[in-house]
């Protein structure tokens, strides 16, 4: 249902944490113009867990308003509570979102069975087309292929995020799974060898940024041009690297920020980007021409 570069938007916010909405609506707009393919709101990127409850309402119909259809919109609900999840998967439903994207639970590591559980439960009780998301290194839980392949079974399951890196993971659960459902690459470096063996998109920290570029190596990945898509994956490889120089979304909303498309603010615990690592931060924008 959806495939190529699918932005892990950020929640511009003021020097005091208040959501900016006039960002907001400016970063929409240039994301629709660049050719971004899809926008994935209130995830990791897009800070959700310091969102506040009466905040995810406001943000996801102010996002919604302003896309108006222009392009598909997918909303992190997940979270440690299979309660909350149901809560926030129903909320983005009821609102007009194209498809929720739900974690797996963490801090609690639930079993492999718990968390067949957990994501048949939301599956059975909201009908919106549902993205599993396993990205281990921040979770502490790692939902295994055999799991997925149980779950891929389920009508609205439409696809898996995976955010490992390891992409023999990836022909595992095809091995498994066949084209039952999507795959999305999570995980930039490895996102256009993740499309060519297979994979229909990325859910990019990177597309923030470089929106046109992502979109492009997507589609010519997708397209089989393996040329191609290697010479632009090539300009961004420096870019997908230092994004991650400290802990998401630290880096991007610095980068945007120093871009002038939004104000500083990052709400605690996390903290702006330390100033040792803006040059190479600078360097990496500078070289793929984006300052």
């Amino acid at each position: 249902m959806f495939h190529g570069s699918m932005v892990a938007l950020v929640t511009p916010m003021d020097n005091e944490g208040v959501i900016d909405v006039v960002a907001l609506q400016r970063l929409i707009d240039w994301h629709v113009e660049e050719g971004t393919d899809a926008l994935v709101v209130l995830g990791t990127t897009g800070e959700s867990p310091t969102i506040h409850e009466t905040e995810r309402k406001f943000l996801l119909e102010t996002v919604l308003r302003q896309v108006s259809g222009r392009l598909p919109v997918i909303v992190g609900t997940g979270s440690s509570s299979t309660g909350a999840t149901l809560m926030h998967t129903k909320e983005a439903m009821t609102l007009g979102a194209d498809a929720c994207l739900i974690v797996t639970p963490y801090y609690n590591k639930p079993t492999q069975e718990g968390l067949y559980q957990h994501f048949k439960t939301i599956a059975d009780e909201v009908a919106i087309p549902q993205i599993l998301y396993n990205v281990p290194s921040r979770t502490g839980c790692d939902l295994l292929s055999e799991t997925v392949a149980r779950l891929a079974k389920l009508p609205n399951i439409i696809g898996i995020k995976d955010a490992t890196g390891n992409l023999n993971r990836l022909a595992e659960m095809k091995a498994l799974i066949g084209d039952n459902i999507d795959f999305y690459s999570g995980d930039d470096p490895t996102a256009m060898d993740f499309i060519l063996q297979g994979g229909r998109g990325v859910i990019s920290i990177t597309s923030n940024v470089a929106p046109r570029l992502m979109h492009d190596m997507c589609a010519a990945a997708l397209a089989g041009e393996e040329e191609k898509a290697v010479a632009l994956n090539n300009k961004l490889m420096k870019l997908h690297k230092d994004l991650c120089i400290e802990s998401n979304p630290i880096p991007v909303k610095w980068a945007l920020h120093t871009m002038g498309m939004i104000p500083s603010g990052i709400r605690l615990p996390l903290t702006i980007l330390s100033e040792a690592h803006h040059q190479v931060v600078r360097v990496a924008l500078s070289e793929v021409g984006l300052l």
